[in-house]
């Protein structure tokens, strides 16, 4: 398998990075995940901005360059023969001194990796998945908004808990603050829609800002559907009528099903996909392909 390293193009085995890079002695780093449409990563714009962002706040002096991102993907991509991606973008804050530094990152590496997009199975859009509630809470954001950083031990421990609960294959976990709100999935953001209204857990309750999460926010405005942003409870989402997960590979994905602490699973709405989900997953869909 090839790679992207700092710009150019090698074979995995030839990618080094040393063992003083603060990204692995101090999880210093961040990334982003996305994929492609015919080719084409969508969304690109948001995933730089949200990486640039995250890297002023760390004192990683990283600036993407979209085209130019955009023609390293596209070379990687063919010389991996991938007509579609699953894409991550690494930016690691690069070799430091051992111990905390108190100034910025000069020297980062930046790593792009690329498999081929694994396809969903249709049945999975309209039949939906189960969401597992876990006891592993969701921990505090590095700072004021939670980064996609290389700090991921938090959802690990959390996969690792859902797969010994016995939850249905296939299912999501769902973490709660430490103050019991609903927060994320592990790999998820959470909407859910209850008399006719429509809520999704607050950044403010310490969750990613997901892209997906956003647009979705923004295409549900544009069919006059405003999204309430708050503090939620297990109990309330237990109500729902309808409810699903938003993540850039996978798009919009029903929730069919709530496994509580107990154990114990009861349907949401009519167990399957509900009209705002496949709407909104439509208009998404179509959007991509422009």
């Amino acid at each position: 398998m090839k790679i992207g390293w700092n710009g150019t193009i090698k074979r995995q085995e030839e990618a080094v990075i040393s063992v003083y890079d603060h990204g692995f002695l101090y999880g210093m780093g961040l990334f982003e995940t996305f994929r492609t449409y015919e080719g084409r990563p969508y969304l690109l714009e948001r995933h730089l901005e949200r990486l640039s962002a995250g890297c002023r706040s760390l004192g990683i002096h990283y600036q993407p360059d979209g085209a130019a991102i955009q023609s390293w993907l596209r070379e990687l991509m063919d010389a991996n023969e991938i007509e579609e991606a699953y894409v991550r973008l690494t930016v690691t804050a690069g070799e430091g001194i051992l111990g905390l530094p108190s100034g910025d990152y000069e020297a980062p590496n930046a790593l792009l990796l690329v498999k081929p997009l694994s396809v969903p199975d249709p049945a999975l859009y309209t039949e939906g998945r189960q969401l597992a509630l876990l006891a592993t809470r969701r921990n505090t954001p590095e700072g004021e908004i939670r980064l996609k950083s290389l700090h991921y031990m938090n959802n690990i421990v959390a996969k690792r808990e859902l797969t010994a609960i016995g939850a249905l294959p296939g299912a999501e976990g769902l973490m709660l603050t430490r103050e019991g709100w609903l927060a994320e999935g592990i790999v998820s953001n959470l909407f859910f829609m209850k008399e006719g209204r429509l809520f999704t857990p607050s950044i403010a309750t310490g969750i990613l800002p997901g892209i997906t999460r956003q647009r979705v926010i923004e295409l549900a405005a544009s069919v006059g559907i405003g999204t309430e942003e708050g503090y939620y409870t297990w109990d309330e989402l237990a109500l729902a009528e309808e409810a699903w997960l938003t993540t850039s590979v996978q798009e919009l994905v029903p929730v069919t099903s709530l496994r509580d602490a107990a154990g114990q699973v009861r349907s949401v709405g009519r167990a399957s996909a509900g009209p705002l989900a496949t709407r909104l997953l439509a208009l998404y869909r179509e959007e991509t392909r422009r």
